[in-house]
């Protein structure tokens, strides 16, 4: 998995018109096992990836529901995120919005190798 395949499937994502929720989970749990354990420094979000993820994820007309979601899953899952990364993710309702989109699912599994 590399940064380049990653921005491919968000930008797939951003290109359909009728979202697929079982789509949409599976890309979650893939970048947020990319972003935060596979991709080194291992649980940290450093200013480099911060950068990439949140102009990767608010690309185009801005971030779709799931590249919202993913924002905030990272964020919570890493163990240092840095501060581009959280303003993106806990931009202002974003968080309730994604909470009520996530009430009812199955916990996030990551995916294993």
């Amino acid at each position: 998995m590399t940064r380049d395949t990653i921005d491919i499937l968000i930008a797939l994502d951003r290109a359909v018109l009728q979202s697929c929720q079982s789509y949409a989970d599976y890309l979650v749990a893939l970048v947020v096992d990319f972003a935060v354990w596979e991709n080194r420094p291992t649980g940290v979000i450093d200013r480099d990836k911060a950068h990439w993820l949140v102009t990767t994820l608010s690309a185009g007309e801005g971030p779709t529901a799931t590249a919202r979601r993913i924002a905030f899953e990272i964020a919570r899952e890493a163990e240092h995120c840095d501060e581009a990364l959280l303003a993106f993710a806990f931009a202002k309702g974003a968080a309730k919005e994604i909470a009520r989109g996530a009430a009812g699912r199955m916990p996030r599994t990551l995916l294993a190798n």
